[in-house]
């Protein structure tokens, strides 16, 4: 679900967020704030009054209070979001991907905030967190730049003197539900194509991480952003997604999330055959064959394995590599993952990654890694919590032994835990890779251009990653296959999920 490009290199990102320390974070950071959601351009209180605590998942500290919405809430967001569409619609894309631009710059200006507000609550490195930011303002750009760039078509007719329109229209309202993981980034995802070609939106944030998105709020008030055009409320995933999903005033639900939540969400659209796209969990798998850099192997699956604590869908989750490397293989993995530097983000430096989302998420990682233990999967380093006195920390974590009978190989763990079997022939490993309910990513590594292509013939995945990390690219499609979705984001593709066609046939004379 995330992507870095060669502008915000991880070097480059540590200088810069390197100052955030010397500027008084520490002092600050166990400052408690409270928010307010943004309906029809105000910030306002839920309608019951209610709040929720946000946790530091680094040092258990509660940072923020946020709105509890209510029912009452959402239908006042999505009323909004109707009334806004409709003048929304009818103003020109060109002056549209203006409004865009400028929530772009405006999130540049404020990166700095907007990176530490991230790491707080959900617990991320500084850096990720910085890049997490600069590459939302990155999307936001691309996507106004298709102001100009999506079309219709005009198709011959049987009749004469006849044209075929077909022209492309905004869908109306959409729902965004958005995840913990990436939260920032998942807002410009899920907003930036609605919006740029003609749509409202109305976000729901994830209740582990909802300071960002009203951070967000913040700015999208600060550049005059038509009231109504985003809205955004909080509180229960449950209650607002169900209302969100089941609403008839709303055009397309875009959820990211568990493969549970979006089959909620697809229950709960049926009625009123709302559009749902849907990016779900994912169970990647990565081959190393006996032909690959193994160095490179190694240092693209730690990095798909460790980012964000193992917390992103897209990255790998087990691994299949030929017995004559295994070996080899697995001892420079085990090296490498003992050398993951873990800790509290806003006070240590030089970090791989940080802590567990939730106690929940902690829990249920080791958990998993004990049930696979119990089993007959060996542990080489790891398989357990890191043992500190606050956060929720679990040790990078290698498996052995496992096989594709087994939940760790089955079961997506969103956590830095990697199972490594292994396999004789490539027809094996395409079988073995292909075994699973969930369809998003995959990635293979070999030197064998017959080997690169019947890997990308015969994989049964969204996206394959050859010789490389496993992070897409904001021009191509993210979308999974089997249980891991419908739909998909980003690229041309992505910007098609927003519209729908009307066809308009013109007789003359």
């Amino acid at each position: 679900m995330f992507y870095l490009t060669p502008q915000h290199s991880h070097i480059k990102i540590k200088e810069e967020t390197k100052n955030f320390r010397l500027k008084g974070w520490e002092r600050m950071k166990t400052d408690t704030k409270t928010y307010q959601m943004y309906i029809d351009g105000e910030f306002t209180d839920a309608a019951s009054k209610e709040t929720s605590q946000v946790i530091n998942p680094a040092t258990e500290e509660v940072i923020s209070e946020v709105p509890k919405a209510t029912i009452e809430d959402v239908r006042r967001a999505i009323d909004a979001a109707e009334r806004a569409q409709k003048s929304w619609e009818k103003c020109p894309s060109s002056e549209r991907a203006k409004y865009l631009t400028a929530i772009a710059q405006e999130i540049r200006r404020n990166a700095d905030a907007l990176a530490r507000v991230i790491s707080e609550e959900v617990g991320k490195t500084l850096e990720l967190s910085t890049t997490e930011v600069h590459f939302t303002a990155d999307y936001i750009d691309y996507m106004a730049g298709w102001a100009r760039r999506y079309e219709g078509e005009i198709v011959p007719s049987d009749r004469p003197k006849e044209n075929i329109f077909v022209y492309k229209a905004p869908i109306g309202v959409i729902a965004g539900i958005l995840p913990w993981n990436f939260p920032f980034f998942l807002i410009a995802r899920k907003a930036a194509p609605a919006l740029i070609t003609g749509n409202t939106i109305v976000i729901k944030p994830s209740g582990e991480s909802p300071n960002n998105a009203l951070e967000f709020a913040k700015i999208i008030d600060k550049i005059g952003l038509p009231k109504g055009v985003i809205n955004i409320v909080t509180g229960s995933g449950s209650t607002l997604g169900d209302e969100l999903s089941r609403n008839p005033k709303v055009g397309m639900v875009s959820l990211t999330g568990s493969y549970s939540a979006g089959a909620a969400v697809m229950r709960a659209a049926a009625d009123n055959i709302t559009k749902v796209s849907l990016e779900l969990g994912g169970k990647a798998p990565t081959i190393v064959m006996d032909d690959a850099d193994i160095d490179l192997a190694v240092k693209s699956v730690v990095e798909s394995r460790v980012i964000n604590t193992g917390q992103v869908c897209n990255c790998t989750e087990r691994v299949y590599v030929q017995e004559s490397v295994a070996d080899v293989f697995i001892s420079k993995i085990v090296k490498a993952m003992q050398d993951v530097k873990f800790g509290d983000p806003l006070a240590e430096e030089g970090l791989d990654m940080g802590p567990l989302v939730s106690k929940s998420a902690l829990e249920s990682v080791d958990q998993m890694v004990k049930r696979a233990v119990e089993g007959g999967a060996k542990v080489l380093t790891g398989g357990k919590p890191a043992g500190r006195d606050k956060g929720y920390y679990y040790e990078p974590t290698v498996l052995v032994n496992v096989d594709n009978t087994m939940e760790i190989m089955r079961e997506e763990i969103f956590g830095p835990v990697l199972p490594i079997a292994t396999f004789k022939t490539l027809d094996e490993a395409i079988e073995l890779a292909n075994d699973c309910q969930y369809g998003l990513t995959s990635a293979i590594f070999t030197s064998n251009v017959d080997t690169m292509m019947r890997a990308s013939n015969e994989l049964k995945f969204g996206e394959t990653y050859v010789n490389r990390e496993s992070f897409e690219a904001i021009q191509g499609f993210h979308a999974g296959w089997r249980k891991s979705g419908v739909g998909g984001a980003d690229g041309k593709h992505g910007l098609e999920e927003y519209l729908q066609t009307h066809v308009v046939y013109v007789q003359y004379k």
